[in-house]
């Protein structure tokens, strides 16, 4: 482990991704990098590199992701109310890990997020700032980091708008990085060939 930090992971890993595949055949979070490793096993990899404990939160019925973030070492929760939307996903991941001392949020469709970025995040959290969040080229990315101060306003989030107003509304601490997969998702076939 290259950076132990206090903050409890919650890798956001409910989305439809619907336009990775519009039948819905194919979960991209379980399509393979091109080294075979999946797309959110690396992301829950990197994430469990720089914070003892990953909150992995998925939709009631993807049981084979669910093995996947498992196998990766996450403890994964399955969120009722998923459908409603990522703030829906989020409220439920710090429900499960209420005891955290502050979380660090990631997506699950975001692979190359660099180890230094996150471990920056946590050291910044570690450090008392209360709302934290990497920039590459002047645009905010993940992962988001969010002090113990933040729970109630987090469990309270609901829809689809994750946690953006909290984001605008509240003194941000703002960590510059040299890191583009801060803002890299893969949501489509070709954005995982071009990873």
């Amino acid at each position: 482990m290259a950076y132990a930090s206090l903050a409890t992971g919650v890798l956001l890993a409910a989305g439809v991704g619907s336009r990775f595949d519009p039948h819905g055949l194919r979960n991209k979070l379980l399509a393979p990098l091109p080294d075979g490793t999946p797309v959110a096993h690396e992301a829950a990899h990197r994430l469990l590199r720089v914070v003892t404990r990953v909150v992995a939160v998925v939709r009631p019925g993807s049981d084979a992701l669910a093995r996947a973030l498992n196998d990766a070492g996450c403890d994964v929760v399955f969120a009722a109310s998923a459908g409603r939307g990522m703030g829906s996903s989020l409220a439920a991941g710090i429900d499960a890990s209420d005891d955290a001392e502050g979380w660090i949020v990631a997506l699950a469709d975001m692979p190359r997020i660099a180890l230094p970025t996150i471990e920056a995040v946590a050291r910044a959290l570690g450090n008392g700032a209360p709302l934290v969040a990497p920039f590459y080229d002047g645009q905010r990315g993940h992962p988001v980091g969010f002090g113990s101060g933040h729970r109630d306003a987090l469990l309270a989030l609901d829809g689809d708008t994750g946690a953006k107003a909290l984001l605008s509304s509240h003194a941000l601490t703002r960590i510059d990085v040299d890191d583009p997969g801060i803002l890299r998702d893969v949501d489509t076939p070709e954005d995982l060939r071009t990873l």
